[in-house]
C-alpha cells in the first residue's frame, strides 16, 4: 500500500537532513495520513488513507456548506 493520500494523491518529499558539519544525508518526509471510513452511495462503508490536511479542509467546506444552507 502506497503512503499517498487518496484524495488529493499528496504523497512523500524527498530532501536532505544536514548535520552541523554540514554533510548530507537522504530523508522522506511522509504525509500525515489518516485511515477514514467514508459512506458509499449503496450504504455501505470503504476505508480510505487521507492527509489531515486533507480532513481539516473536507471539515471546513462541510461546515461551509451547511452554514449556506441554514441561511437561506
Amino acid at each position: 500500500m502506497a503512503r499517498k493520500c487518496q484524495v488529493t494523491g499528496k504523497g512523500p518529499l524527498v530532501g536532505n537532513n544536514v548535520s552541523h558539519a554540514n554533510n548530507k544525508t537522504k530523508r522522506r518526509q511522509l504525509p500525515n495520513l489518516r485511515s477514514v471510513k467514508i459512506a458509499m452511495e449503496d450504504g455501505t462503508t470503504k476505508r480510505i488513507k487521507v492527509a489531515a490536511s486533507t480532513l481539516r479542509t473536507m471539515k471546513k467546506k462541510a461546515a461551509q456548506a451547511t452554514a449556506e444552507t441554514t441561511e437561506a
